[in-house]
């Protein structure tokens, strides 16, 4: 068969794309990143010795790349760990063509998108968190580089027993800057000063002598928390006789509605 024959045979044949086929797309990212200074992301896809080294393993297009502990911004080897399978930003430190790898720096990343964060970030402003770590009482976030703590008192409106039960690590959260100090590289956030609070019509739902129905959102030494809806929840004390654990379902009566501290007090009575 002649190759004119072989061109006519084949829907959406083009000659020039042949001409172009040793372009590599991976290649042509690692290149620019490198002579313009940028930062690339990509999976952690696992952990090997390289150089004498334990090194994090990345691919741009088909281009295996290594990110050294020392360059991980991790401060052991359990906490580089803990990025496998998440997303990582790195940022090009060399390569070799003819090997077909490179080298690349995770903590060059996070101190140039650190640095950008810095002066761009506002008071007030509403931005995308990423979680890193979770502890039943505090959230570890990192918001364009900068690591920040949001404790369980501002994730949200109502009693939250275990915020290892609501979110894990790679979550997304929309957080609210309210507290900013950039002379000294303060900021504090708060998911909860993005919600709307349920409490100014909660006079309008529970009254003093009022009987609900709730389920017990959380067991202390100083009392017991009972969510009557999203986002509200009822203190009261330990009951004389027997327990509850959280879960059960029970009924208070109300004995005060308290819209600027967000608490309703009451105690747990029998259904009859």
């Amino acid at each position: 068969m002649s190759e004119e024959l072989k061109k006519v045979l084949i829907e959406g044949y083009n000659e020039e794309k042949l001409e172009q086929s040793s372009y590599d797309e991976g290649w042509a990212q690692i290149y620019s990143a490198r002579q313009n200074d940028l930062v690339l992301q990509a999976e952690l896809i696992g952990l090997e010795p390289k150089l004498n080294k334990l090194c994090g393993v990345v691919l741009v297009g088909g281009v295996r790349g290594y990110i050294p502990q020392d360059f991980s911004g991790t401060k052991d080897a359990h906490e580089f760990r803990r990025l496998l399978g998440e997303p990582v930003a790195f940022k090009i430190l060399s390569y070799d063509r003819d090997g077909d790898t490179f080298i690349a720096s995770r903590q060059a990343a996070l101190e140039h998108m650190e640095g950008l964060t810095w002066k761009w970030l506002e008071q007030d402003a509403v931005i995308t968190a990423v979680v890193r770590n979770v502890t039943p009482k505090v959230l570890m976030l990192d918001i364009g580089g900068i690591t920040t703590e949001l404790p369980v008192q501002e994730y949200g409106y109502g009693w939250v027993d275990d915020l290892r039960e609501e979110v894990t690590a790679g979550d997304h959260l929309k957080v609210k800057v309210v507290e900013l100090d950039k002379e000294n590289k303060i900021v504090k956030v708060s998911k909860k000063a993005t919600e709307k609070s349920p409490w100014p019509d909660c006079v309008k739902r529970y009254v003093s002598k009022g009987t609900y129905k709730g389920k017990v959102s959380g067991v202390m030494e100083y009392g017991i928390f009972v969510n009557l809806e999203r986002g509200v929840d009822a203190l009261v004390p330990h009951i004389r006789f027997g327990k509850v654990k959280r879960g059960d379902t029970v009924y208070i009566r109300v004995r005060g509605v308290d819209p600027k501290q967000e608490r309703i007090y009451g105690r747990i009575i029998p259904k009859k």
